[in-house]
């Protein structure tokens, strides 16, 4: 088979692995238009699952990937001047750049071509048997057909910018911050022995009212610097990665898609659906789709029923992930339900963010039957039961309403 894959992220390289493995005759081609080594973002984050996974499929490249890793097993809030910390899921961080390095020497070592600087459009698709469309958020080949693919996105509320400091956090890191207005808050994990990400997150009206709306980067960076100064120790924050252009503020949009595949044209990663970065899953999500797509190929000789396979199994794998998502940004478009708890109990909110149950009881109220929950199956059993039962019965009243 022949298979062009659109896009040199994450989602391209690894499937390109998979399906070597699977036959080396595939003829296989990656095209990526940026130059080789050129990439955006800072770290990513993923978990334990995930790389067990990655042994499972490619022990190689998943050996590479937990060398080149940091981790951590904590969580830390700071509110003003309170904090809090907590055990955690066993996290891991790497930097992009890293990771790509590690997909595409894997494989290049397999037989699989590269080409960079190599930009596909919608009107010039390679002749293949298969083009993979991985190609990002802002999809090229997914936008000719979007009518087709049913594409839809959703703007959030708050506004939000990924940013890199020298500073190295030993766990996963929350702080908030309140200003005359209105609160401001970051995320910090490691990536490397030297940096970690740091992305910051605001309502709008903060962000106008701090004026970073018209902010040039230098000032724009200074003030977040004084603004979390209590976690960065002193630690610069940086702007794109790159190096070309500034700091960018934007307001994350999740985008999702009626069908995932048009005859020999499929979707995958960011350009068949985005989740919010407060989840931290994306770089994961889009390995799993070429897990999955990678085992459709290999299960069913005919490319309609394997195309049809991959899109319902990431279809069913997606939901209580693209739930999870929803309920956690909208906890942060909320926080100031949140934020005058005490610290115990925000913190402990704030990993209950994706529950939908939470939004709809009293933040004290939940938080002590959460803890009476953890305390008895019988309650722990009735949330699990009540939560998914009021999110569907508002989301249909909501519905509802618009009609």
């Amino acid at each position: 088979m022949k298979v062009a894959c659109v896009g040199g992220g994450p989602a391209g390289l690894y499937l390109s692995i998979l399906l070597k493995k699977q036959d080396p005759s595939h003829d296989i081609t990656v095209y990526e238009r940026d130059p080789e080594g050129s990439t955006y973002g800072w770290g990513v984050t993923y978990w334990r699952g995930l790389l067990d996974r990655l042994h499972d499929h490619d022990p190689e490249s998943a050996r590479a990937l937990d060398e080149h890793s940091v981790r951590w097993n904590e969580g830390v809030a700071r509110v003003r001047d309170a904090a809090t910390r907590h055990p955690g899921d066993e996290g891991f961080g790497i930097g992009r750049h890293r990771l790509l390095e590690i997909l595409a020497d894997r494989a290049r070592s397999l037989g699989v071509r590269l080409e960079f600087e190599h930009e596909v459009t919608d009107r010039d698709l390679p002749d293949a048997d298969l083009v993979v469309a991985g190609d990002g958020v802002h999809s090229a080949l997914r936008t000719r057909h979007a009518d087709h693919f049913g594409t839809e996105t959703r703007a959030g509320r708050n506004q939000y910018v990924w940013l890199g400091t020298s500073k190295v956090f030993d766990s996963f890191t929350f702080a908030f911050v309140e200003t005359g207005h209105g609160w401001i808050w970051c995320y910090g994990y490691p990536f490397d022995p030297e940096r970690s990400t740091c992305v910051v997150e605001c309502a709008p009206e903060t962000w106008t009212g701090l004026g970073l709306d018209v902010a040039n980067e230098a000032d724009g960076l200074a003030l977040l610097e004084k603004l979390f100064s209590g976690v960065l120790d002193g630690h610069p924050l940086i702007g794109r990665s790159s190096g070309g252009g500034g700091a960018q503020w934007l307001t994350f949009r999740t985008l999702t898609n009626r069908t995932w595949w048009r005859g020999n044209l499929v979707l995958m990663g960011d350009a068949a659906h985005t989740t919010h970065y407060s989840i931290g899953a994306g770089t994961t999500l889009a390995l799993e789709d070429a897990v999955a797509l990678a085992g459709a190929l290999g299960r069913h000789a005919e490319l309609p029923r394997a195309l049809t396979a991959y899109e319902q199994e990431r279809r069913s794998a997606l939901l209580s992930i693209q739930s999870a998502a929803r309920y956690s940004a909208q906890w942060y478009e909320n926080l100031p339900r949140y934020i005058h708890l005490p610290p115990e109990q925000m913190f402990a909110l704030l990993g209950q963010r994706h529950s939908p149950l939470l939004p709809y009881v009293p933040p004290q109220l939940y938080y002590r039957v959460d803890r009476a929950a953890g305390r008895l199956e019988t309650l722990r059993r009735f949330k699990r039961w009540l939560g998914p039962k009021v999110a569907r019965t508002v989301h249909a009243r909501a519905l509802a309403s618009r009609e």
